[in-house]
Order: structure tokens, then sequence, then C-alpha cells
């Protein structure tokens, strides 16, 4: 078998470091391993498989050297480093919002659209942690009839917004149970016990840069750019795990059973539920989970031809990491490097 150099950009991120250990637990076929981050983190070290790695400045060099380079860092750094990498022959893999609209650069979720990365011209952008769980539902329903309008409501965790973001929520709870100052920098207000209907910063039409990313992007993967798509995003005091309430207009009726047998046996997707059990998706089942959480599926009585449904993922996973490396393998097993 053969066997593949890796760089990772933003090692010792959220992120980064979930992508080191999938990495791990799914056996990559991996030859040198080569981690980046920022410059205050030059020189330290990174254990993986039992070694100690240091992490390195990005040079040339390094970019050259490696045939996959996973970036999970700023748009402004991946602008910089995914072109130099696809120039210098590597294949960039990144989880910034840079490329995902690019023409150019396949956005890809492997179970929904593994084929547009027949097209890759070095760099294949990863989607927004909460799009890619929706792309994966709408795609397995869309086989039993056309989809014409989407309403979802996202709940995302607070490691959406990074690591400062999780050690603000873990601030701010001792806070309020000392009551003691509230001390707010990540997000626009308290996000302990409180639930914040802002992500990112609003547009003219009223609607957030995230959930407009979550519009544009469904519509990208699923090669639906007819598709009536709206989202409502929400930031909520839970560490990871995001969810979503998502309501589906389809062209004809839909009989929920055929619904539940096709989500039942889709990949990457767990259908949990019996509701007299109180068995159905939460971030707290769904977290260190590759596959999405799907329940509550329900035929919507509002619209003669809706299907509700919740689901919950692990935003670090299958929102990014796990996303990322699948991206990878697909590559591989397609030979397309």
């Amino acid at each position: 078998m053969d066997r593949f150099n890796l760089a990772v950009i933003g090692a010792t991120g959220a992120v980064g470091r979930i992508f080191l250990s999938i990495l791990e637990e799914r056996n990559f076929p991996l030859n040198k391993l080569r981690l980046c981050a920022s410059e205050r983190s030059l020189g330290g070290k990174i254990k993986f498989a039992g070694e100690d790695h240091c992490i390195e400045p990005i040079t040339n060099e390094l970019l050259s050297d490696s045939d996959f380079v996973f970036i999970s860092a700023s748009s402004e750094v991946s602008l910089d480093i995914a072109p130099r990498a696809a120039k210098l022959g590597s294949i960039a893999i990144d989880d910034s919002s840079a490329f995902r609209m690019d023409r150019t650069v396949p956005l890809v979720v492997p179970e929904v659209n593994s084929k547009d990365l027949d097209q890759h011209k070095g760099i294949v952008s990863i989607p927004n942690c909460s799009t890619t769980p929706l792309t994966m539902v709408l795609h397995e329903l869309g086989k039993l009839a056309k989809i014409n309008r989407v309403i979802v409501d996202t709940f995302q965790s607070v490691s959406g917004a990074g690591t400062g973001a999780v050690v603000e929520l873990d601030s701010q709870t001792q806070a309020m149970y000392q009551n003691s100052k509230i001390q707010t920098s990540i997000h626009p207000h308290r996000i302990a016990f409180n639930v914040i209907p802002q992500i990112d910063s609003f547009t003219e039409s009223g609607y957030t840069n995230e959930e407009m990313k979550m519009v544009n992007e469904t519509k990208k993967i699923l090669h639906r750019p007819d598709l009536n798509i709206s989202a409502t995003c929400v930031r909520v005091p839970v560490k990871i795990g995001h969810s979503e309430a998502v309501h589906i207009e389809f062209d004809q009726n839909i009989e929920l059973k055929n619904a539940c047998s096709i989500l039942s046996n889709s990949p990457g997707i767990t259908l949990l539920d019996d509701p007299e059990k109180n068995h159905y998706p939460m971030p707290i089942n769904s977290e260190h989970k590759d596959d999405v959480m799907v329940g509550r599926l329900r035929k919507d009585v509002s619209s003669p031809n809706g299907l509700a449904l919740w689901l919950s993922c692990d935003n670090l996973r299958k929102g990014a990491a796990l996303n990322a490396i699948q991206i990878a393998e697909s590559i591989i097993d397609k030979r397309l490097i």
C-alpha cells in the first residue's frame, strides 16, 4: 500500500488536535507527518502515535514535501497557504471559508458529492460545520422525491467559534456561580445560560454571513442552485455538538416509513428515533461520534408534502476533521494523487 506525507496547518487548535486523533484511529496510510501552527507555538511538541512531533514553520520545502496539506486556520492563512501548496504539487484540504464558493474549487462531503473531487486542481474545500450534516440528510431524502424548500434552524456549540469560546463559556459559568463580573470577548453577549441568535456579522438582507454560508454551500454541494432554503443560526451554551431543526418540503407526499428506511441505511447517518423511550439525538450523544444522528422524524402538520426532523453532529469531527480525512481517503481511493 502506498503511504503519504501529510502536513497539518493549525495542529494545536481544537480541530487540528481532533484531526490527529482521528488520523490515528483510522489507520491512515501515513508515511511522514509534519505539524505547523502559529509563531507562538513554534518549537512546541505534540504527541502522535507515541512519538513527539515538533511544531515547524510553514515553508515551501514543507509544502512541497507533503502529499496532503490540511489547513485549519483563518481564511487569510488559507488564501496564502493553499495556492502555494497546490502550486508546489500538494493537495490542500482547507477548513476555512476562503475557497468554498470558488467555482474552480470542489466543496465536498464524500457521502454526498465525492464525484466533484475528480475536478480538483490542488485545492479542496470543506463545508461549514453545520452545512455538512444538513447536506447528508437532504442528499438521502432527495432520493425519494425532489426537494422544493428547506427551513433550518441551527443550535451551534461554542467550539465552533474556537478554543477561546469554550474557555469563555467556562469562565462565564464560573463567574455566575461566584456572582463575580462577567467578561465577554469572543461572543457579542454573555453565552453562559444564554442563547445568541447571531453567528458572524449581519448582511444587508438581515441574514448573518453564517446563515448565508449554509444557504449557498448547500446549493453548491447538492448541485441545486434552484433550491429554496432559509437558515437561522443560533449559538448555544454547549461545548461540542451542533444540532439542527430541519423542515423539508418535497414536490410530492413522502411516506414516513420510506424516509426512516432510507436514513437507516445511509452511510454516515444513524437514525435515533424512539420518542416513547425519549431516544433522540442530542449533543451529549453525538459527541465523539462519527455519524450524524437523526431523530424526531415526523410529518410536517403545516405542509402536506413536508417532513420535519432533528439532527445532532459532532462539529469537530464530521463537521471538520473527519470530513477532511475522508476527502483525502477518497482522493487516494480514486487514484487522484
